[in-house]
């Protein structure tokens, strides 16, 4: 039987490389045993590639079932597909044959295989291997002569390396791969298939096939289709009921088109999609903290540079003493610059008075720092501690300062709500 043949018996549209190429592949292994597994997103029909292959097999007078794995309750797949005794759990009140046994000398198609637990996946590939099965509650063992083809949506290799599937099971389903194109792969059948909708729909509804401008037509093409070919069919199928003219421009066909929902950018910190307040104020919370950092970091190359080079200084001391000091913390409990005391400053240093007024405490203070005629010899930067909860606590006590005390305004400085800056309160058990 030829391609076409086929593509006419099971209602197939389209030319494209990638799908013939998918079709001759079944058509192939169609005629022997081998268990194949189909992969392709949600929508390309994957289904109809295993009657083919069933249908073109020599089991085509015996049974062919379709298991949705996903849609079996984790409890009773194994019922499901191996059957069970009575009495083998709550509510088997007679004997059941499963689906390995039922269907013996015919097909099973078992789709979303990937959703499989991994208890049923050991069973299967006991199956695959020997033909062999238990029953739920049984001791015996059975034999069967089943060809399965699976069938997923996802790439099975990355669950073998989280260990959600078995790997011996992927390279025994796997034994001859098809992959299914999706429909953006192949936009040479796009407005093929949309045409066949369409006066499909027609004829079921008593209307006239719609038509599409050329805008219209690069519009369909150019769109992702998440849904592949089910996605298609139903904008056909709603542009056949709901257009008021035979005749569709690009502007009637964006309201029957989604917004494309495709976004493979990276997420700032500031857009993120996680919910709930716990989430935002942690993100806003990290980038305060790490800018903070930045800036201090900065700060410091600063004030070593003004050290190498007093000429700098000169040119600082436009900065007044108290907006220098009070942004690094630097006054005393008494408002008094801790700064320009000699204490402060080590014994036999050449630090002048600007340079002392610019310095903040914890770079004076800070061990080693050894100063010989402007030169620094040696200078270790202290790393600040970056815990979140003492950070955080931190700025809490800051905003409840800054207001006084007053709860609403300071969960606005903050960011966040005023019921959880009283959670944080009592959490960190800060007096108000």
């Amino acid at each position: 039987m030829d391609l076409q043949s086929i593509k006419n018996r099971f209602g197939i549209i389209g030319n494209s490389p990638a799908l013939n190429h998918a079709l001759n592949t079944a058509v192939q292994v169609a005629a022997t045993d081998l268990t194949v597994l189909i992969v392709g997103e949600s929508g390309v029909g994957k289904e109809v590639f295993s009657q083919i292959i069933h249908s073109l097999s020599s089991r085509k007078h015996n049974s062919f079932i379709a298991v949705n794995c996903g849609a079996i309750p984790e409890g009773t797949i194994d019922s499901e597909l191996f059957g069970h005794e009575k009495g083998s759990f709550t509510g088997a009140v007679d004997s059941r044959k499963g689906y390995f046994e039922t269907v013996s000398g015919g097909t099973i198609f078992m789709d979303e295989i990937g959703e499989m637990p991994i208890g049923t996946q050991a069973r299967l590939l006991r199956v695959l291997e020997t033909g062999e099965f238990i029953r739920v509650g049984s001791s015996k063992v059975q034999k069967t002569d089943v060809r399965v083809i699976a069938a997923t949506n996802r790439e099975l290799i990355e669950f073998t390396q989280k260990g959600r599937f078995r790997e011996d099971l992927y390279y025994r389903l796997s034994t001859v791969p098809i992959r299914v194109p999706s429909l953006r792969d192949r936009k040479e059948d796009i407005l093929l298939l949309f045409r066949k909708f369409v006066v499909d729909f027609a004829e079921r509804y008593k209307t006239t096939p719609v038509q599409l401008d050329e805008e219209a037509k690069q519009m369909l093409i150019n769109y992702p289709w998440p849904g592949n070919v089910r996605e298609l069919k139903n904008i056909a199928e709603q542009i056949s009921v709901l257009s008021t003219n035979s005749h569709v421009n690009a502007n009637e066909m964006r309201i029957f088109l989604p917004e494309k929902r495709e976004n493979r950018f990276p997420v700032l910190a500031g857009q993120s999609t996680a919910t709930g307040e716990f989430a935002n104020e942690r993100e806003i919370l990290y980038k305060l903290f790490f800018d903070m950092k930045k800036d201090v970091t900065e700060l410091k190359k600063m004030f070593v540079e003004i050290l190498q080079n007093p000429s700098l200084a000169s040119s600082a001391a436009n900065f007044t003493k108290e907006s220098i000091l009070n942004d690094f913390g630097a006054l005393s409990d008494n408002g008094t610059n801790a700064l320009t005391t000699p204490s402060n400053i080590p014994a036999g240093s050449s630090v002048n008075h600007h340079q002392a007024t610019l310095l903040p405490a914890h770079a004076v203070n800070s061990q080693p720092v050894i100063l010989n005629n402007n030169d620094i010899q040696q200078h270790e930067e202290i790393e600040e501690s970056l815990n979140i909860i003492d950070k955080e606590k931190e700025l809490i006590v800051k905003a409840l300062k800054k207001h006084k005390g007053k709860r609403k305004d300071a969960s606005l400085d903050l960011g966040i709500s005023e019921r959880t800056l009283y959670r944080k309160l009592k959490e960190y058990d800060i007096d108000e």
